[in-house]
């Protein structure tokens, strides 16, 4: 009688946004070296930097850790670390680097790491969210514990962003919620824990559909043609393409393949609504002076009706120029720590700064 392989929980995705830098030093600080699980990292990160979070985890602890190249090999003891502009995704043994379509603004994202894995490793997966602002990470966290897999969220008293870890717990219940310095030691408890053998589960459609957009290049009919139609009335605010719900709880996507929770799409529409707002009072502060300026230079000139019109126009435009600004101080005070301003195509939230 043959005996039965002992099964481990070997793969631990990570996931951090914002204020994530310090918390994945102190993880990798209290890894040991020989631990036996392979560890993939993915932060938001700008397209267009040089990351050095590589290096930055390298040294943080005894774990080599590496910017993740298309078709290395996952092994045990090892930290590998999306790079920018790349989604980070799995495929048997490999690593995957993908220009799939952003998600939330966001390439690489949260939820296509965890996603992948949840597909690919099942009940050997272990996710961890970290801080951060909004959900990304959230229904990728909830995949993988559909597909047998663990969750482990940092405690969001403990973030210092808690929006992310807050949201994951939103969605998922686990038992594993704990502060950043107590991170390291619990995974390593965790990947040499034995996980009883489960019959797994055919993972839905839905799950199935959203990795391999991840998978695939930015392409035409990246929906089902069932699902192109009848938007749900939202627009995309990296392409301006009608979004459709592909989720219940609120997740949309594009033709081209763009996904949005629907607390980034919102807070993406409202630093677009912010900037159009901004441009108006540039205007009309620009109105107000030009007119100032007309209303002075025909001043005392026949007939002088001219110059009260150019004044009562900038005079007008001066109070509305004031409204609109009293309006937006209002709106950025009402803003919370949590709250990321959208900064464009494919862009972040603007605190997320690259480490360094």
């Amino acid at each position: 009688m043959s005996a039965v392989p002992v099964l481990r929980r070997d793969l631990v995705v990570v996931g951090a946004s914002a204020g994530g830098v310090e918390a994945l030093r102190t993880v990798m600080s209290a890894l040991p070296s020989d631990f036996p699980g392979a560890v993939l990292v993915t932060m938001h990160l700008p397209a267009e930097t040089d990351s050095a979070l590589a290096r930055i985890l390298d040294r943080a602890g005894p774990l080599p850790a590496r910017t993740a190249r298309h078709g290395m090999p996952i092994e045990p003891g090892t930290v590998y670390v999306a790079p920018p502009d790349r989604h980070l995704l799995t495929e048997d043994d490999l690593l995957v680097l993908s220009r799939g379509p952003t998600e939330n603004g966001h390439r690489p994202a949260i939820n296509a790491t965890f996603r992948s894995a949840a597909l690919t490793g099942g009940p050997k997966v272990i996710g961890v969210v970290l801080s951060g602002v909004l959900d990304d990470g959230a229904a990728g966290l909830r995949a993988i514990v559909d597909q047998g897999g663990l969750a482990v969220v940092q405690d969001p008293a403990d973030a210092l962003y808690s929006s992310m870890p807050a949201n994951a717990l939103g969605v998922v219940d686990t038992e594993h919620v704990v502060r950043a310095g107590e991170l390291g030691a619990l995974l390593d408890k965790l990947v040499r824990m034995p996980v009883a053998p489960v019959e797994p589960q055919p993972p839905p459609e839905t799950l199935l559909l959203e990795d391999r957009i991840a998978r695939e290049a930015v392409r035409a009919g990246a929906l089902p043609p069932q699902e192109q139609d009848g938007g749900g009335g939202y627009t995309c605010p990296d392409c301006q393409g009608a979004l459709t719900e592909v989720a219940p709880a609120g997740r949309y996507r594009c033709r081209i393949g763009h996904a949005w929770s629907a607390q980034a799409l919102l807070a993406a529409h409202d630093g677009e609504f912010r900037f159009a707002l901004q441009k108006a009072l540039r205007a009309l502060d620009e109105k107000a002076g030009l007119g100032r300026k007309l209303a002075a230079q025909f001043a005392g000139e026949r007939p002088s009706g001219l110059a009260e019109r150019y004044a009562v126009s900038a005079r007008e435009t001066a109070e509305a120029a004031e409204t609109l600004r009293r309006f937006l101080l209002a709106a950025t005070d009402r803003a919370g720590d949590d709250e990321a301003p959208y900064s464009g195509a494919g862009g972040r939230p603007a605190e997320e700064a690259a480490p360094q």
